[in-house]
């Protein structure tokens, strides 16, 4: 008995101590992305916000950009600024060249230095495509798919010991949805796209990919005339859960910006609990 009582009591002093010494572990050591810069576009709401604050709280100084919430923008930065890092809120229109240039401008002044992109921002009509117009047509592809090769041509300069551009696309690049069919195309180039730009920047030691998103209740949906719909048959075919959050999306899109992800390249990594292989 005196034995065991003994043993026993060496394995609780070893687990003490090895406590203790995690609490004397400088914070750096467990931010696997600590000294690293990166933007977020659409990162005052939803799936962007959530991306940011996860990266930061990673080690990321933050580029939060945004295009009408300056509040919500300001109140991300807050909440970086507020575990240490640095944070900077920027409007742009990502779509629009000259607005990208005056973001960049502020972000090499700021930091001289970028490593991650999180192609985030989205916009687009919610029309069936026998409706849809020409000006609808570019206004998708300009915010969804031309934005991820505008801020690819501005952040390789500046990425200049490799770096991460993710772009985030939607089931409906894949499949067809009800009122979706322009912002879908749009999500199609953009994952073609990102194919070609993870070819020509790879030798770079840049990594270039995609996050596809199942179905999150964010404020965009609030706009989708079959809301409840979309939501309930996400729920009833979905394997793992019944609701997909935007942390679980931007947990996805960490993985990605590790060391460890070096070799992923090209890839669209879905993210939606098995929704797609449900039949």
């Amino acid at each position: 008995m005196v034995g065991w009582i003994t043993l026993n009591l060496g394995k609780i002093l070893l687990n003490v101590l090895f406590y203790e010494s995690l609490r004397s572990i400088p914070l750096i050591m467990i931010q696997p992305l600590s000294g690293k810069v990166a933007l977020v576009t659409g990162a005052a709401r939803g799936i962007g916000r959530a991306c940011a604050l996860k990266l930061a709280a990673a080690g990321c100084d933050i580029v939060a950009n945004y295009y009408n919430s300056y509040d919500e923008a300001e109140a991300v930065c807050a909440e970086v600024r507020a575990m240490g890092r640095r944070a900077v809120a920027v409007q742009a229109s990502v779509g629009v060249p000259d607005s990208v240039t005056e973001m960049f401008e502020v972000i090499t002044k700021e930091f001289g230095h970028l490593d991650i992109v999180i192609s985030n921002a989205a916009s687009g009509v919610l029309k069936p495509a026998m409706e849809m117009t020409l000006k609808h047509f570019r206004w998708c592809m300009e915010t969804n798919a031309f934005a991820v090769n505008l801020l690819a041509q501005h952040a390789a300069p500046l990425m200049k010991n490799g770096g991460r551009i993710i772009a985030m696309s939607s089931l409906g690049a894949q499949r067809a949805m009800p009122h979706y069919g322009f912002i879908g195309a749009s999500k199609a180039a953009l994952e073609s796209l990102v194919r070609t730009l993870a070819q020509e920047l790879g030798p770079r030691g840049i990594r270039v990919n995609t996050v596809s998103a199942g179905v999150v209740d964010t404020d965009a949906l609030s706009h989708f005339p079959n809301r409840d719909q979309v939501l309930s048959e996400f729920a009833a075919r979905t394997p793992v859960g019944p609701s997909l959050l935007p942390a679980n999306v931007a947990d996805a899109v960490y993985l990605l910006c590790l060391p460890e992800a070096a070799w992923v390249n090209g890839h669209t990594l879905v993210v939606d609990g098995g929704f797609c292989i449900s039949g």
